[in-house]
């Protein structure tokens, strides 16, 4: 029988591409990141196995307070709302052992700051073209956020408010997807306070440094930025101090991105200006116009977003690799059955005798509360929750992962292992 398996300190048995862990109607398969709020794992369904996901987990402490679930669950409840090719399909809302979680689409590939960070560290651009192509599905994504309504056909009056590189996915195949519209503004069930400054400074607009009323424009004033520092490969926006970087934000004085760049021409530098336009008046006035400018551009390329599917996969050749052969894995791979929980023990029935383990070590030394099996094969230790992806694709440990000289080796290990 397989069934849920917590660690015995009551976190989330991630799972691996090699060892799914039950988690409802999924399979978990391992951690691939962590925020504040949740952690978000590699998962398939139990039914339909044949497709990855991506199943976020409310963090269990946050859990204890009713308005983090809140929080948590219009997320959730306006994600399953955003249905458009640039923005990730989200699936459930749901919860399940009283943790609350989001089922959305897997998106193999990287974000936008792991892309731009890649570039410098390779002393590279991301091409001109496959620069405003981002762009422009990055608009196209808000535009229709911008202008979703309800059932009633009553606008919404989303406002993204977080508009920055970290929450633009690029995939493998191509593809430029939003990820996160957590902490977006809908005037209707999803309000907030004027004032209290959300997002990421250095993606602000003026308009919200000063803690004024938003709209649609402050997302395409954010995406403004986004362009220009794919065209630069530098930070539009800095300062040494919090204050001082505010203060640039608030001024928004941007030089035109060819003084970095020659490959950029006038007409770009005209639409990336107008879209970091520091007046709201004289800013695009909503994303689909942003996203029409600069797919006129595009036109002049005589670009095949086949080329951005390329890019991304030689930029990380190795994390590509990777990810193909995880997918194939997690796809391929049935969890291990769990073994019958162990009786109670008594002091007045004498223990039986045991017979060896290859190798010769008799199983009474074996720890207490393990099954022997003499066909387990060593296996590799299961990624601990401490466990985040890192910007090369990898896994980095957690604060006790890895050998050390008082852990246990070879075929100890993997019963070790199995115990944790």
């Amino acid at each position: 029988m397989i069934s849920d398996r917590p660690s015995q300190d009551g976190r989330l048995s991630p799972g691996a591409p090699n060892d799914p862990a039950p988690f409802g109607k999924y399979y978990l398969l391992g951690l691939i990141a962590r925020g504040g709020m949740a952690e978000v794992y590699r998962a398939r369904p139990r039914v339909d196995q044949n497709r990855l996901l991506a199943v976020k987990v409310m963090r269990p402490q946050l859990a204890r307070e009713a308005r983090f679930i809140d929080m948590f669950n219009r997320e959730g409840q306006l994600a399953m709302m955003l249905r458009n090719r640039c923005i990730v399909e989200t699936h459930e809302l749901g919860q399940h052992d009283g943790r609350h979680y989001i089922a959305m689409e897997y998106i193999g590939g990287r974000d936008l700051t792991q892309v731009l960070r890649r570039c410098q560290e390779t002393q590279q651009r991301i091409p001109v073209p496959h620069a405003v192509y981002i762009a422009a599905r990055i608009a196209e994504g808000l535009h229709f956020a911008h202008t979703l309504a309800d059932a009633a056909g009553r606008p919404l009056n989303i406002v993204n408010r977080d508009v920055s590189p970290s929450n633009v996915r690029l995939s493998y195949e191509g593809d430029v997807k939003l990820l996160d519209f957590g902490i977006a503004q809908a005037l209707m069930k999803f309000t907030s306070e004027i004032g209290i400054l959300k997002g990421k400074f250095s993606y602000m607009s003026p308009e919200q440094i000063r803690g004024m009323p938003l709209d649609a424009r402050t997302d395409v004033f954010s995406a403004g930025i986004i362009l220009h520092e794919m065209l630069t490969t530098e930070k539009l926006f800095r300062g040494d101090t919090e204050f001082a970087l505010m203060e640039k934000v608030r001024k928004a004085e941007v030089r035109p991105p060819s003084q970095l760049n020659r490959r950029v021409t006038q007409e770009l530098d005209a639409i990336s200006l107008k879209a970091l336009a520091p007046s709201v008046a004289d800013r695009y006035q909503t994303a689909a116009a942003f996203a029409a400018d600069l797919d006129s551009l595009i036109a002049g390329y005589r670009f095949d977003p086949k080329e951005l599917r390329q890019f991304m996969r030689q930029l990380f050749r190795r994390e590509y690799a990777k990810d193909l052969e995880e997918t194939q894995l997690s796809l391929e791979s049935e969890p291990m059955p769990q073994p019958a929980p162990r009786p109670a023990a008594s002091s007045q029935i004498a223990a039986p005798s045991h017979p060896a383990v290859p190798g010769g070590t008799p199983t009474e030394a074996l720890p207490r509360g393990i099954m022997q099996r003499t066909d387990m094969p060593t296996e590799p230790a299961m990624p601990d929750a401490g466990s985040v992806t890192t910007s090369g694709g990898g896994t980095g440990p957690g604060p006790e992962a890895g050998p050390g000289p008082d852990r246990p080796r070879g075929f100890w290990a993997s019963l070790f292992r199995k115990r944790k």
